[in-house]
């Protein structure tokens, strides 16, 4: 009996949660000037408009419809928004989280892909840097709420 498994980058279809973080990370960058990474630690300088970082979060446990069998994930993702700036890091900031809000509203399903995208308000904390400007920072939780016919398959860990 042979069984075949699949090798992440060779013949395989992401997963529904991939291809949503992904289509999620996209959107991001379509905000002007402000880079957008996934996954990485944060970098020694903060460009001058900001720095978006994507944490992949967690779909947390399904609600599940049995007929036909479905699961209804709100995915809980994080956004870690970064600007660095000796003078208007708050005017900085709140244009940075008004770009994210308008970019998510502007496609609030990520081309289909979601039943809906839902930012969650902010909580900032200034940031003193030793030698330098301070940063003024926040996790910006994006609900992604999604269906998938297999919860394994979707959300497994690549």
């Amino acid at each position: 009996m042979l069984i075949d498994i699949a090798i992440p980058g060779k013949n395989s279809m992401p997963t529904t949660r991939e291809t949503i973080l992904t289509a999620l990370a996209d959107l991001l960058n379509t905000i002007a000037h402000v880079p957008v990474l996934r996954g990485e630690v944060l970098p020694e300088r903060v460009p001058p408009a900001g720095l978006i970082i994507l944490r992949d979060g967690t779909p947390g446990e399904p609600d599940v419809t049995l007929s036909p069998l479905t699961y209804h994930f709100q995915h809980r993702a994080e956004l870690e928004v970064i600007v660095q700036s000796a003078s208007n890091r708050d005017a900085l900031f709140d244009a940075l989280c008004a770009q994210i809000s308008m970019v998510i509203s502007a496609d609030p399903t990520l081309r289909g892909l979601c039943d809906w995208v839902e930012p969650e308000a902010p909580e900032p904390v200034d940031l003193p840097v030793e030698g330098g400007a301070s940063l003024k920072a926040a996790i910006v939780v994006v609900v992604l709420h999604y269906t998938v016919a297999n919860s394994t398959v979707a959300n497994s860990l690549e």
